[in-house]
């Protein structure tokens, strides 16, 4: 549970259905076999692995608000709630990058 890697790597380019969403972020985060796959439990989790330094990279942004309109956007809504958390505490621990995926 909580594996640390530098980067975490959420990969969407392929997704095909909306749990596959949760799946994803759950593997790549190595969040634990509990995590409820909605946002609230995506909060809570991240929320347990703050502490120590952060990258998330973010492949297929694309293809998941396609897919699934707002979902892209609220994940990064929430992951920017978590570098604000505790009064900007984390802003610089946690680092997310939205790669392009039409180039990979």
């Amino acid at each position: 549970m909580y594996e640390y890697r530098n980067p975490y790597i959420l990969d969407f380019r392929n997704i095909q259905y909306y749990g596959e969403m949760h799946q994803i972020i759950k593997e790549a985060l190595d969040f634990p076999d509990y995590y409820g796959e909605n946002w609230d439990a995506f909060w809570d989790c991240l929320t347990d692995m703050v502490g120590r330094s952060i990258h998330i990279q973010i492949f297929g942004m694309d293809v998941l608000e396609e897919k699934f309109p707002g979902s892209g956007e609220k994940m990064l809504e929430i992951l920017e709630d978590l570098r604000h958390w505790h009064d900007d505490r984390y802003l610089h621990a946690i680092t997310v990058e939205v790669v392009e995926s039409k180039e990979q």
